[in-house]
Order: structure tokens, then sequence, then C-alpha cells
């Protein structure tokens, strides 16, 4: 007999409640959370796992368990859920794992973990598969990757501290090497010029391009070069993955937007870059943030403060307290995050002009309030007397940040609507949100829609107003488009 192919995303099978009501076999909580993110109705869940709508019904409101390990092997089928998510065997339908590794065809993610010591040529190693593997990827294969899940906890935060240790000597290659002091000026103009397009950007418009001069990179690295050549090379690789690491992530690829971090750590490492290697830390740890792991993103935020504490410049600590007040904000630390966001405004207030490396010129006064002003938001959606002083920050960032930051200008005025939605303004709430579609169709940024999507809600339920109705068939379109 055929199972009916679930229609759950991978977006709704790596939250984190879901698998966690799948791991207890809380149905209840399961298929309530399916109905919410998955947008299945009471009938098409009971279709998919052949059972009756009536079951189904009793299954959500707690006054039926399920028991029946045949029952358990239909709604793994019927909703298409990794057998592992239940405890079962992989089901004859899966050619992945529930974490979703590709075949070592199309870009199997390498060992990155314990498995790689932190030496140079295994970096380069590394940066060889990852980049190989997806200037490959066809499209089934991007869509495994878009469904991977991102490493969390321990697993993560364990395999990162070889980055405190000196870096072991590399491994020479064979082959002499012909760069000079010109290929390298050159390399690190492009590697600028990436990093700029995606601030600007978004949306890894370019990311085949970086993946591209990245394998170059790597295959220079290969070669026997001078001592100087070397450095400067790793430093180009760190710097590459790292924006290789934003696009993909811009992108949907969660994993892959993580093991390219990962390979920019390392790259730092191999530079005795350590400023950059917790700027990579930090980007780790927002990236946590929005995966709603606040925990795990303090301790990337602590272990990148102890590296760099000696050498980072003002601004670079200023970006750190931030991310710091980040996750505790997200802890619902109030005075936790208020101090740490004082500590990056005195830690601002050093900065000049010219004492620091090009890739931190952004984090200025409009940054750091684009980012307080964000985190304040957060406080808001929990108590809604936190709005105002959220959109005082967020006008000060779209004030001084300009148009030209695209995908930060367009996040600064999706938070801005949301403050006006939070403190009861409907007026300024609708005005304010045609203002954020209208940024919103000027960058390719998956995190941008992602944001924006969370803005429907708010215009749900008001269909008596005319400008409501007008601003939430906006957000649909280019949602769908």
């Amino acid at each position: 007999m055929t199972t009916t192919p679930g229609p759950l995303g991978a977006e709704v099978l790596n939250r984190e409640d879901l698998r966690r009501a799948l791991g207890e076999h809380d149905f209840s909580a399961a298929f309530a959370l399916i109905k919410k993110w998955g947008g299945l109705s009471q009938n098409r869940i009971a279709s998919a796992c052949q059972l009756t709508p009536g079951k189904v019904s009793t299954i959500i409101s707690g006054q039926q368990q399920i028991t029946s390990i045949d029952v358990i092997r239909r709604v793994a089928d019927g909703l298409r859920i990794p057998g592992s998510l239940l405890g079962l065997s992989s089901r004859p339908w899966e050619t992945t794992s529930t974490e979703q590794r590709l075949p070592e065809s199309s870009g199997e993610r390498p060992p990155v973990d314990d498995e790689l010591p932190w030496r140079p040529d295994a970096t380069v190693d590394l940066a060889a598969h990852l980049t190989r593997s997806d200037l490959v990827m066809d499209r089934r294969d991007a869509s495994r990757a878009l469904a991977a899940a991102a490493t969390t906890g321990a697993a993560l935060l364990d395999s990162l501290e070889g980055w405190l240790q000196p870096a072991a000597s590399a491994t020479r290659g064979k082959r002499v090497g012909r760069l000079g002091r010109r290929d390298i000026d050159h390399l690190e103009q492009t590697a600028q010029a990436f990093r700029r397009w995606d601030h600007q950007h978004g949306g890894g418009l370019r990311r085949k391009a970086v993946l591209g001069q990245l394998n170059e990179i790597a295959s220079a690295l290969e070669e026997h070069q001078t001592d100087t050549v070397e450095a400067r090379l790793y430093r180009v690789m760190a710097h590459l993955s790292g924006t290789a690491a934003t696009m993909a992530w811009d992108s949907g690829y969660q994993r892959r937007a993580q093991d390219y971090y990962r390979l920019a750590l390392r790259s730092a490492h191999a530079a005795s870059d350590t400023v950059f290697g917790a700027n990579v830390l930090a980007g780790m740890a927002r990236q946590m943030l929005y995966r709603d792991r606040a925990q795990d993103a303090l301790e990337l935020v602590r272990l990148a403060q102890d590296g760099a504490r000696r050498v980072a410049g003002p601004r670079v600590r200023a970006m750190l307290h931030t991310r710091e007040a980040w996750a505790l904000a997200a802890m619902g630390r109030t005075a936790a995050f208020r101090r740490a966001t004082e500590q990056a405004r005195e830690a601002l207030a050093d900065a000049s002009e010219d004492d620091e490396p090009y890739w931190i010129a952004y984090f200025d006064e409009a940054e750091l309030s684009g980012v307080t002003g964000g985190r304040l938001l957060d406080l808001a959606r929990q108590d809604a007397k936190h709005a105002e002083t959220a959109a005082e920050q967020i006008r000060g960032a779209l004030n001084t940040r300009g148009v030209e930051a695209a995908r930060s200008h367009a996040l600064d005025r999706i938070g801005l609507a949301e403050c006006h939605f939070l403190s009861g303004d409907v007026n300024g709430a609708v005005a304010e949100t045609h203002r954020a579609v209208d940024a919103a169709c000027r960058t390719g940024s998956n995190r941008v829609r992602t944001q924006l999507g969370e803005l429907y809600p708010y215009t749900v339920g008001a269909s008596a107003s005319r400008p409501m109705r007008e601003v939430r068939d906006r957000i649909r379109e280019l949602l769908t488009s």
C-alpha cells in the first residue's frame, strides 16, 4: 500500500518544539504544531495518517494517546517524518537521515568536528571539499541542503575549542607556488568587493562566484607558497568563507552556512588572525539567535571574547557586546542586556576611522542603534512597554544608515512596523508596513522575507479595515511570488 506524501516542509520538521514533541511521542502537541506551522487541516492530517478526523480531534485535545507502533509508523509515513525523530528505524522512502546528510556525489557534509585536526592542511582539504560539492549542486541536492539543520549544543561548542590553541605547522605542497604580492593584493580586493556586495544586497546573488574564488584559493594553498603569501592566502580564505556563510544563511541553507563559518574560523586560525576569528564566532552566534538557541549563542560570544580579549579593537569589542546583549535579551535577562548594551556604547565611543580592519567598518552608531532597537523589540513582544523605546532606536538607525544597505534597511523597516503594531498605532503600522514591503522588494534576502512574514499575523483579523486588507495583500503577494 502506498502512503500519502506529507507536505511538511523542512522549516517545520526542523522546529525544536516539534522535534521535542515527536521524540516524546506527544502527538497532541505534535499535531497541534503541525496544524499551526505546517498549514495542515485536521482532515488532511487524518487522511495522511489513515486516521479518522474524530480520532485526530481527540488526540489533539489530549483525550486519547497514540500507543500503537503501527499507528506511529503510519504517522511517520503519511507525514513524511524521518523515522529517527520518532525512535523508529529509517523508513523505506528515506534517502537521507534526519540530519539530511548529502551523498558523496552531491556534497556530503565533510567531517568538521573532532574528526578534523586544527591544522592548515586539513583546512585546505575542507575548503576544497565544500566548494567542489557546492559548485556542482543540482536542484535536488539544493533542496536537501535547505532541509539540513545546523548543529547545536555541545556538539557544536566542543568542536570549536581548538580555536583557542596555537595553529599547528602546515604540511607543505609539492608543487611550487607562483603567486606574488600583486596577486594577493588582487585577491584581497576581490574578497572585499564580495563582502560589500553581500552587505548591501544580501540574498546570495553572487554566491557561486564566491565559491569559485574560494576553490581557487584552496588550490593555491595546496602548492608550496612563501610564508608571507601563505598567511595572506589563509586570511583571504577566511574572509571569503565568512561571506559564503552569510550568503548561504541568507538564502536559507542553515547547515551549509555553519559549514562555511567553521571553515572561516579554521582559516582565520591558520592565518593567526584572532580578531577575524572572533568575528566569525559572532556570526555563528547570530545564526544561533535566529534559530532560538540563545544559550549556544552566548557561549559562542564568550568564546570569541576570551580569544580576542587582548587584540580586539573598540569596534570589534562593541560588536561582540551587542551579540552578548542580543543573547541576554533573548533569555529575558533585561538588566544584563542593558549592561552589555552600555558596554557596547562605551567601546564604540573609543573607535576611530582607521584603527581597525575594513570588515568591521559597518559597525557604527547606526548599526548599534539598529541592533539595540531589534533587541528591545524582542522584549516588546513580551511586554509592549518597550515598543516605543525600540522604535526610537530603529528610527535612529534608519536616519543614519540609508537605503544603500538594502538588507539592513529592510529589516529596520520591518522592525519599526512591528513596533507600531505592538503599541497599538494601527495607522502608523499600516504606513510603515507599506515602506517595509517596498524595502523588501529591493533585496533578495530570504531573511528579510522571513521577517516580513512575521508581520503578516498582525494584519489578520482586521478585515473591515480597507488599508489593513491592502497591506496584507501586498505582504502575501511578495511572499508568494
